[in-house]
């Protein structure tokens, strides 16, 4: 038989996989693969730094709910892609990271970019593989893609050593397993307790979080709500699992969106968790009532009861157990006599909606000078209202002003750091995002101090012929840090909080996209049609309002003394 390289090996293991891309940096340790990836079906992403490779990776993670695969080079290549790894443990994005490595024979030696990466990343990841062999470079491939989706999704980490990839082996040795991943579990029993306790209780609400969105939910739990009548509230990747515009909607679970989530929150008297985590949004717990009673429904039986005690706990997927629970509403023909029991309070929380909005509308429609981020975010959610638009945040303050307004109509259509809080993911997530759909509209809104961490990106948007529109609030600096330390300290602390005006649109002209500065909110919504109209990468850049405190300024003064 003939002999195979490891380095073939590991390109024809993705490539029956079905990868489509690959988000990767270039790299010697990598060359072995990459040699057996020119002209095959796989298409390589290059970027111009590891960590928006792996951002990529991330956003295509989450938005297809299949592994992304990004690679990269040793030591410095692997070092790179820490952050982004970090923040797609925190959002539980399915992702396969593939690192080459010194050679196994070398290690030790002083050799070129050598390092113990494993032990580096392990507690970042799902789980950290090594190859020492390249007859099973195939199963490990495998094992690294299931892993990567079996459960909770997260991120998995590859290595595979240069001299591993450069060596060749019999074909008779090398196996080509494609695992399937495990059935789901549905609780079944206990969605017979969950329908007992709605009917028990007066002032029930739904928050859908990221885990409705992986287990492909949504159209479940919209029949869910509707049977029941109770109200829905979602969270990170469940935005959009029931849409904005839903009648029983109530957009975002989070207490510092103008609405009713506040109200909803403190008041409710029956909790249901679905795939969603008591951290730091809900005040570890304790945003609700001590007396509420708290569902969690979750693929990962070690995040239940974290931060507080769950009154009942749902070791299950979202979907099947939705399903469960409406099978059995209809069994007991329970619809009719849920949906008037909390049609009170279902117009009690529209009064708080409306209540709450009307608080912010002046800043929403404000027409001062320099524009107030939220006029700038509105403008943003008004111009990019069809239901297949992709809006994108980064960004402190701009992360939390476009989350404060943006109305999700479909699932999978917004995109932030979420929890982990990375600066630097808003350009790879919108160039991935236009990679993956090439048809629709994708708007990035950033600050001017997050789009400095990967601004190289502009040009991998311009170089692959990705056109997206990125609107930067520009106000001058680090505001989320500089109105935090004005309020811890009295004062902002002027080294390190201040950038000044830079004319970011010309730097993207310069490298062969469009650009324009907006300095009055009137001008907002022209700038939106024409970067739109030009098909054509485009930055507009938004002076905005630099003494405006958002809710999370507030909240970052006060870390580390939440009970204070």
């Amino acid at each position: 038989m003939p002999d195979v390289q490891g380095g073939q090996l590991a390109a024809e293991a993705l490539i029956r996989k079905g990868i489509r891309y690959i988000f990767t940096l270039s790299g010697g340790h990598i060359t072995p693969i990459y040699q057996h990836l020119e002209n095959s079906p796989i298409t390589l992403v290059d970027t111009r730094h590891e960590q928006a490779a792996v951002f990529m990776a991330e956003a295509w993670g989450r938005m297809t709910r299949s592994p992304g695969v990004a690679m990269v080079t040793a030591g410095p290549g692997f070092t790179n892609s820490l952050s982004a790894i970090a923040n797609a443990f925190f959002s539980n994005a399915p992702l396969v990271l593939i690192s080459g490595s010194v050679g196994i024979e070398s290690i030790e030696k002083l050799d070129l970019q050598d390092m113990r990466q494993a032990p580096v990343i392990e507690p970042m990841v799902k789980r950290a593989f090594v190859c020492h062999k390249p007859e099973r470079i195939p199963e490990f491939v495998d094992l690294a893609m299931r892993t990567a989706m079996a459960g909770r999704p997260g991120p998995v980490y590859l290595e595979l050593p240069v001299d591993v990839l450069n060596t060749f082996t019999n074909t008779e040795g090398v196996k080509w397993p494609n695992t399937a991943v495990e059935t789901l579990p549905v609780d079944a029993g206990k969605a017979v307790d969950l329908v007992e306790m709605i009917g028990n209780a007066s002032q029930p609400i739904v928050i859908s979080g990221s885990g409705s969105w992986y287990s492909n939910a949504g159209e479940e739990l919209v029949a869910f709500v509707e049977k029941t009548g109770i109200p829905a509230f979602t969270s990170a990747l469940g935005r959009g699992t029931i849409p904005d515009t839903h009648p029983l909607c109530f957009e975002s679970s989070l207490g510092i969106r103008p609405g009713a989530a506040m109200f909803a929150n403190m008041t409710s008297d029956l909790v249901i968790l679905l795939g969603t985590r008591l951290g730091l949004y809900y005040i570890f717990g304790d945003i609700f009532r001590k007396e509420a009673t708290l569902v969690q429904v979750d693929i990962m039986p070690g995040e239940i009861g974290r931060n507080r005690s769950v009154d009942l706990p749902v070791f299950s997927d979202i979907r099947g157990f939705l399903k469960a629970c409406n099978r059995i509403i209809d069994e007991r023909g329970l619809c009719r006599p849920l949906r008037e029991r909390f049609r009170g309070w279902v117009d009690t929380l529209r009064k708080a909606d409306g209540e709450g909005k009307a608080l912010a509308s002046p800043q929403w429609e404000s027409a001062n000078l320099p524009i107030h981020p939220l006029r700038l975010a509105r403008e943003v959610n008004d111009f990019m209202n069809r239901d297949d638009d992709i809006v994108v945040a980064d960004g402190g303050d701009t992360q939390i002003w476009t989350g404060m307004t943006r109305t999700m109509r479909s699932a999978g259509h917004y995109l932030d750091s979420g929890l982990f809080g990375c600066l630097g993911v808003g350009l790879p997530y919108a160039n991935a995002a236009k990679l993956l759909w090439p048809e629709k509209r994708v708007c990035l809104v950033t600050g001017d101090g997050s789009v400095g961490f990967n601004f190289m990106e502009f040009e991998t948007s311009i170089r692959k012929g990705l056109p997206i529109v990125v609107v930067i609030s520009n106000d001058l600096g680090w505001g989320m840090i500089r109105h935090s330390q004005e309020l811890r300290l009295g004062h902002a602390i002027e080294t390190g909080t201040r950038i000044g005006r830079v004319d970011y649109h010309s730097m993207v002209k310069a490298l062969g996209g469009e650009g324009t500065c907006v300095e009055r909110p009137e001008d907002i919504r022209p700038a939106l049609e024409k970067a739109f109209a030009s098909g054509k990468t485009t930055c507009i850049n938004v002076m905005t309002d630099p003494t405006t405190v958002s809710p999370g300024s507030i909240a970052l003064a006060n870390l580390g003394a939440y009970k204070a």
